[in-house]
């Protein structure tokens, strides 16, 4: 038996959905711990592309159930949305592989309103997606929030609307949006609760149940370390805790039931939005990342922003999260570029730094300090095993885990499933 986490150790987009959909083969319950529809995970299997945003990626396993923990903000029209295009695909064909939190909470219509509302108005942008996750998360913590075991009671939901909906209404005024009628709320989302009824439970419960009936329990975040709201680049993070611990608290389980931690990492770095990025490269080598990698985000469609591969953030993220593993993912965008480059230090104001900056400012002056190493030709997408890849694309590989003081455990080399190289599976299969 063993317990697995999946974190981004970047900025997101790190390619976690192809890896919890490979690691799934080993796991009885997927768990989705935090983030909301503003993440996405895009699957290639054969020749079908399947984009998720809520459902675990582990829902195109037949005979897996898949969990969405109380830390998930659920925004109900896309949850249901996503159930009726797997039931069309001839995915999810029982119900009850399933599970949703009573504890998640609810994103409403106000908290889509505003979202865009501030940001519209707002002179220093943060990059939000503009689906109401982060006014979610405030209700959450201002102890304001609609759960999901409230919207299934429609006298409770009703209760809760007409308590909230004023005072959303007057800060909607206030940033110059129209306000939103309470009753084609309740009308929309009391049909919504009625159809969630049969999705919900007791994640916590389900999955202790299942360690003690000896299975195998794979938990997925969503974005990335470096978006964490406590320890990424604050302000411009996301509104949950994405590192591993986020799995205890966003799932309901102790720390002491975690046995591994596998942090998901490009070969090269992306970032969406705004917000520092040390490596970040306006070039040739940045074109080439972005059109080889397609970095295009699967939930906005906004364009990535690439550049080289920095070690201070990942080793930053491989203490954050306890890392005992990385998979590294799109090794094979970069093919064709004669030399590469990896930031192994930042230099600040005539200083060396070899850990990563908690001061945004420093990190905005912050400039990578470069080890280079020779690129490749060869095409590697085919390769079945670390021997098949050349010996200068294993030199990287090797450098990247001496450098990170973490041991490479999987290795990417193009979008679909069998496009990938196991070094060691975490759950000792």
């Amino acid at each position: 038996m063993s317990n697995v986490v999946i974190v981004g150790a970047q900025w997101g987009d790190e390619g976690k959905g192809k890896v919890v959909d490979i690691y799934t083969e080993n796991a009885t319950e997927v768990v989705r711990y935090q983030g909301g529809n503003n993440a996405g995970h895009t699957l290639v299997i054969g020749e079908e592309t399947t984009v998720l945003h809520l459902i675990p990626s582990g829902i195109l396993h037949p005979g897996k159930r898949c969990l969405i923990g109380n830390g998930v903000v659920l925004d109900p029209k896309v949850f249901l949305e996503e159930i009726s295009k797997l039931k069309a695909k001839g995915v999810l064909e029982d119900d009850r592989q399933l599970v949703v939190d009573g504890n998640v909470h609810i994103i409403m219509p106000y908290h889509v309103a505003i979202d865009k509302a501030r940001e519209a108005a707002s002179s220093r942008k943060i990059g939000t997606t503009g689906r109401g996750i982060g006014p979610t998360y405030e209700d959450k913590i201002g102890r304001r929030g609609i759960r999901l075991a409230d919207l299934v009671r429609p006298d409770v939901f009703a209760r809760r609307v007409k308590e909230l909906l004023p005072e959303k209404n007057q800060i909607l005024s206030f940033l110059g949006a129209p306000p939103l009628d309470e009753q084609e709320i309740l009308d929309e989302y009391n049909e919504y609760g009625s159809l969630l009824q049969t999705y919900l439970g007791h994640v916590g419960l389900t999955i202790d149940r299942a360690i003690k009936n000896g299975e195998n329990v794979l938990f997925e975040g969503a974005q990335g370390t470096l978006l964490d709201i406590d320890h990424g680049t604050y302000p411009f993070v996301t509104s949950s805790n994405c590192i591993a611990g986020g799995a205890c608290t966003g799932a309901g389980v102790g720390p002491g039931t975690i046995d591994e931690v596998i942090g998901i990492t490009k070969a090269y770095l992306t970032r969406v939005g705004e917000g520092p990025f040390p490596t970040e490269l306006d070039d040739d080598n940045g074109k080439h990342m972005a059109e080889v990698g397609h970095e295009f985000g699967s939930t906005t469609g906004r364009p990535r922003r690439c550049g080289w591969l920095d070690i201070v953030a990942l080793k930053e993220a491989v203490r954050l999260n306890g890392m005992t593993g990385i998979a590294l993912t799109k090794l094979d965008v970069l093919t064709g570029l004669p030399t590469l480059k990896v930031c192994t230090g930042y230099s600040y104001r005539g200083e060396l730094l070899e850990t990563f900056p908690r001061d945004l400012d420093v990190l905005q002056e912050c400039q990578p300090v470069y080890e280079v190493l020779e690129g490749w030709n060869d095409n590697i997408a085919d390769a079945k095993s670390i021997d098949d890849l050349p010996p200068v694309v294993r030199t990287y590989l090797d450098k990247v885990a001496e450098w990170a003081a973490c041991p490479i455990v999987l290795v990417s080399v193009g979008p679909r499933r069998d496009q990938t190289i196991q070094l060691k599976n975490p759950f000792g299969a």
